[in-house]
């Protein structure tokens, strides 16, 4: 099992969180850089030197941006890959809002390209929900649950098909997890197909802002 970190708080104001993701940077997945819904307006110091840290320890680094559900322009999704490529040295993006349903399908698939070739090795798709089944071939990985831990426990469904996908390429997002649950959310997205997963604590408005379940090493 790896963990994708989604780490949504400055390095500023949380700086033991970090410490703690890069001394556990090699064992992850990836980690998200998101210093402002996106790259921000400028480059910021606190995050570039995180960002140099997270990649000298062996980290992947991802940079999130918003699609807005295939609603943004390609052309500022692009920039603001390129904006998190020069100012982080990101290696890849974490495409967030990304439509599920079958008239998307073409739109993303440009848009994937179009990531490619500005130099995203890893492209993470995150439509929170089982997309149509054309998604998961664009990407490297592809977040098919997020979602509190009440709706995973009793309300998780799949279709057929996401049965036959391979685990390393599908992802499970889970946040209000009881601290002492936590290894169960890992063993439940292993059972479910997926090899990757961020379970946490954090509630509402920003469950990603606390990972200390994940960086003290509980999966």
């Amino acid at each position: 099992m790896s963990v994708l970190v989604p780490l949504y708080v400055h390095p500023a104001e949380d700086p033991a969180a970090w410490h703690r993701l890069i001394r556990s940077a090699a064992g992850t997945y990836a980690v998200v850089l998101n210093p402002g819904n996106g790259p921000g307006a400028a480059p910021d110091p606190a995050f570039a030197a995180a960002a140099a840290a997270l990649r000298e320890a062996g980290a992947r680094l991802l940079g999130y941006v918003d699609s807005d559900y295939g609603l943004r322009p390609r052309a500022a999704v692009l920039d603001d890959l390129r904006r998190h490529q020069e100012w982080y040295g990101v290696q890849g993006c974490f495409l967030d809002r990304v439509s599920a349903a079958p008239a998307g399908l073409p739109a993303c698939r440009g848009l994937v390209r179009g990531l490619r070739r500005q130099g995203a090795a890893t492209v993470v798709l995150n439509p929170g929900v089982h997309p149509a089944p054309g998604y998961l071939r664009l990407a490297d990985l592809t977040v098919t649950f997020e979602g509190h831990w009440s709706v995973y426990v009793s309300g998780f469904s799949r279709p057929e098909w996401v049965t036959r996908q391979p685990a390393g390429r599908l992802c499970h997002l889970v946040y209000g997890v009881p601290g002492a649950l936590v290894p169960l959310a890992v063993r439940t997205a292993r059972e479910r197909g997926a090899a990757v997963c961020c379970p946490v604590t954090g509630e509402l408005p920003n469950p990603w802002s606390e990972l200390t379940p994940v960086l003290n090493g509980t999966p």
